[in-house]
């Protein structure tokens, strides 16, 4: 796989590059801790850009909270 276009994973993170960091380094820790990987990449690849990957096609998305009343 190849480039990842950021605005393409900003739609999946409600338009924060914040909530995308998160989003892709808690994927990323899940992913060097032995949880399967979501999408074919090789062997050589690194967490961070499988996590990358997965957000890219749709596969790990941002949960949104409901506010406490």
């Amino acid at each position: 796989m190849g480039y990842v276009e950021r605005e393409k994973m900003l739609d999946r993170s409600e338009n924060s590059i914040y909530k995308l960091v998160n989003l892709a380094a808690k994927r990323a820790l899940e992913i060097a801790e032995g949880q399967p990987k979501l999408v074919a990449e090789s062997a050589a690849a690194k967490p961070s850009t499988i996590a990358l990957h997965e957000i890219s096609d749709g596969k790990v998305q941002a949960k949104k909270l409901k506010a406490k009343e």
